[in-house]
């Protein structure tokens, strides 16, 4: 009689996914395309972005469908919203934790018992809005989207850039952070081939320049090579790639960082939540830098937010 498997968690499903594309050389959240009016983080039915895993998670899926719209929904808030999910479409998943108490012995205590607070990951069935019919019409891109020139930064990444609190020093030709000095490197800006490029190189220093003690203190490993500095690179690149998002800045300029791809892999594969943690600090990283520099996070049409987001 054979044995009924264990179904696989949402981490080890994502992970296994990731190793796939890893190991084809390929980087599922370096886009190889230039943001577009359409672009940005993924988008809940109420307008809210997804953060963290399910940023990147719903970018792969959107990239491997061809899907277009950034909206996800639950099947019943598509209800809510007029819309039907079209017969036979097939739902992708978004993670969640959920917290709960467990009571466990005292170490300190044999005998008694204490609770501590946990929690575990969950998932739920979503749909893009190209999967589904008769949704308000700004749930779908329009047909005709603008691209922002590669010469050319959006007027929130140049606020973000002004406002940056980082020291940074233009010279040589190598873009660094330095953690004794607390200082980023950069090329000067003739030395890139876009303003954009140069943008996207800075903001991923930037996502180093977050993992100082002072500010959200990572270790960040002392060579290349090890598990330490290949996992800060891993942060930093995810990071690179929310703000991307966020800005409308390109992420395909992150050719150098493809020599750690051999190392996340021996990351990943002895760890199914590494690249949950990965993606956390990178959110945690994003967010401190939009915060220090007074930047939004972009969001979509809010439509009867509690009545929908009560749906899901």
């Amino acid at each position: 009689m054979a044995r009924n498997r264990a179904k696989p968690s949402p981490a080890d499903v994502i992970t296994q996914t990731i190793i796939e594309k890893l190991a084809q050389g390929v980087r599922p959240w370096v886009k190889p395309w230039r943001p577009n009016a359409s672009g940005g983080r993924p988008l809940r039915a109420t307008g809210e972005p997804y953060r963290g895993m399910n940023t990147f998670w719903l970018w792969l899926a959107s990239e491997n469908c061809g899907y277009s719209s950034r909206y996800w929904m639950t099947y019943r808030q598509a209800q809510l919203l007029g819309g039907q999910v079209r017969e036979g479409e097939r739902s992708q998943f978004a993670i969640f934790y959920k917290s709960y108490t467990k009571t466990v012995e005292s170490a300190a205590r044999p005998g008694d018992t204490t609770d501590e607070q946990r929690r575990v990951l969950r998932s739920y069935a979503v749909f893009s809005a190209d999967q589904i019919d008769g949704l308000p019409a700004h749930y779908y891109p329009s047909p005709v989207e603008l691209v922002m020139p590669a010469d050319q930064l959006s007027d929130q990444a140049m606020r973000f850039f002004d406002a940056l609190p980082a020291k940074i020093r233009h010279c040589g030709d190598q873009a660094y952070y330095d953690k004794i000095a607390d200082r980023i490197t950069m090329p000067p800006l003739t030395q890139f081939s876009s303003r954009a490029q140069w943008g996207a190189t800075l903001v991923h220093e930037a996502g180093h320049w977050t993992g100082h003690p002072d500010r959200l203190d990572r270790t960040f490993g002392k060579r290349f090579g090890d598990a330490a500095y290949a996992f800060e690179e891993l942060v930093a690149e995810m990071t690179a790639a929310l703000l991307g998002a966020d800005l409308g800045l390109p992420t395909d300029h992150l050719d150098d960082h493809a020599a750690y791809i051999g190392y996340w892999l021996d990351i990943l594969k002895g760890d199914s939540r590494a690249l949950m943690t990965a993606a956390a600090r990178a959110e945690d990283a994003a967010g401190f830098l939009l915060r220090a520099t007074g930047i939004p996070i972009d969001a979509g049409e809010r439509p009867e937010t509690e009545r929908i987001r009560e749906a899901a």
